[in-house]
């Protein structure tokens, strides 16, 4: 829908982003911290994505679904900071109204799709270590592939219905949004049309969409601990869990901190708490993924020593 037609159904053209405008005085330190936040979620992840396509070691389901997962946290990221950069650096916080939906769309297609690829991931290190022995047969290329396109998929549909049935509202003011990106619920608050029949369709297309992805997840992870809890010695333990920990890791900070923020109130008094525990998984959770992975997988820190080397090598030739 283009700005002509959203101006012809509402009195609004924009919306101001609060985010944290009532830190005036703390503008430029946040500015800074999300800035060297931002660069080094971008060139971690960047970097997993080159090294998983570069170095055939990393040729396996595991670190094809982790090229993904990388892949998909910068552009997650980006749908958010750089406007965030950008109002801390200029005192600017508007945002026009195709593009607090455009935000809203990338935003909603990203956290399914990540639900669903963090899902796969587990069902992949599932195989690994209960099923060892059926592995290679199970998780083959075409099956890894149609699991990924699958989560692409899934998050960029469900958001498109979402999204167009939050086009159809009206707004007549107030247009002041008390967060620091275009968020469905608050968005919804400011609307002049009824709005329960959607808060509870949102609430439905969450359940179906985010839920199954979500109980296989937590399903996996039980088996998976009950098998490793059920080996007799304390190194194969520690071998098998240490295959998985990094991505149970991901889960646990991912999960747990976008479940606290849609469980708490919305009231005023909690508004900044909210907001913080927003930041762990839309700034924090982008920026961790590389730095948990690269410490705790083997084959990942090999994979950037051999590529360091070759660098080294060939700027002396040079």
């Amino acid at each position: 829908m283009t700005d002509t037609e959203w101006r012809n159904q509402t009195t609004i053209t924009e919306f101001i982003l609060l985010g944290f405008g009532d830190l005036s005085d703390l503008q430029i330190l946040l500015f800074l911290m999300f800035l060297v936040i931002y660069m080094a979620t971008v060139v971690g992840n960047t970097l997993i994505v080159v090294l998983v396509v570069t170095d055939q070691h990393l040729h396996t389901p595991m670190y094809f679904f982790l090229g993904n997962l990388s892949y998909l946290e910068t552009c997650y990221t980006s749908t958010i900071l750089p406007r965030l950069l950008a109002s801390l650096l200029t005192g600017d916080r508007t945002i026009s109204f195709s593009g607090c939906f455009t935000q809203m769309y990338f935003f909603g297609f990203l956290v399914a799709t990540e639900c669903y690829l963090l899902a796969a991931m587990s069902y992949d290190r599932y195989l690994a270590i209960c099923k060892p022995l059926h592995y290679s047969t199970l998780m083959k290329t075409r099956f890894c592939l149609q699991l990924a396109a699958g989560s692409w998929l899934n998050g960029c549909l469900v958001t498109v219905v979402f999204v167009l049935f939050l086009s159809q509202l009206t707004f007549c003011g107030p247009n002041e949004i008390d967060y620091f990106y275009c968020d469905a619920l608050p968005f919804m608050e400011l609307s002049c049309s009824d709005t329960h029949w959607l808060v509870l369709f949102n609430f439905s297309l969450s359940c179906v969409f985010t839920l199954p992805p979500f109980l296989l997840t937590l399903t996996s992870y039980v088996c998976i601990i009950a098998s490793i809890l059920s080996i007799p010695s304390t190194a194969g333990r520690q071998k098998a869990f240490s295959t998985c920990s990094s991505h149970l890791i991901v889960v646990t900070i991912y999960y747990g901190t976008l479940m606290i923020v849609h469980m708490l109130p919305n009231h005023n008094t909690l508004s900044l708490l909210n907001k913080v525990l927003s930041l762990s998984y839309t700034v924090m959770t982008p920026l961790v993924n590389p730095l948990i992975y690269s410490l705790k997988n083997r084959e990942v820190k090999d994979a950037l020593s051999k590529a360091v080397s070759k660098y080294g090598a060939f700027t002396k030739t040079c």
